[in-house]
């Protein structure tokens, strides 16, 4: 099954860096993503992707999780409050290669989230994890724009 990540995320081209999602399941609180490293992909270069990068692909994932668990409804926008925690294993993802995104909800008071995410290569071995803090309220464009 494909989905249209436009619709999901309030991210557009080129911004949009997930390429699918494999897995929802908001019973356990998680969900898997997909992404590609190609030329034409942002943030890409000669080595491929820094993995420094991966920050946003889980982000992205984290993203793709709010939008199921807030039962498909239009995207808001949230906001990465920080990370702890963030290894990588390889310093580029690499072009051609598929990489998996995981992300499982830990911690939430329906405002703060705190995820734990990886990120697999196409053998399944982690190559890079992080916690991440999220923030997403109905006022956060007012808090974007200083009101």
């Amino acid at each position: 099954m494909s989905f249209d990540l436009t619709k999901i995320l309030p991210h557009k081209p080129p911004m949009l860096l997930l390429d699918d999602i494999l897995e929802v399941d908001i019973e356990n609180c998680t969900l898997s993503s997909l992404f590609r490293v190609y030329p034409e992909k942002l943030f890409y270069t000669k080595d491929g992707i820094n993995t420094l990068a991966g920050i946003e692909f889980m982000a992205q994932t984290i993203g793709c999780y709010a939008y199921f668990k807030n039962q498909c409804c239009e995207p808001k926008p949230g906001l990465l409050l920080g990370t702890r925690l963030y290894n990588n294993k390889v310093e580029y993802f690499k072009e051609g290669e598929e990489y998996k995104v995981t992300v499982r909800e830990v911690f939430t008071d329906n405002e703060i989230v705190v995820f734990d995410c990886l990120i697999y290569d196409t053998c399944g071995e982690e190559i890079a994890s992080a916690t991440i803090n999220a923030y997403q309220s109905d006022n956060v464009m007012e808090l974007l724009n200083g009101k």
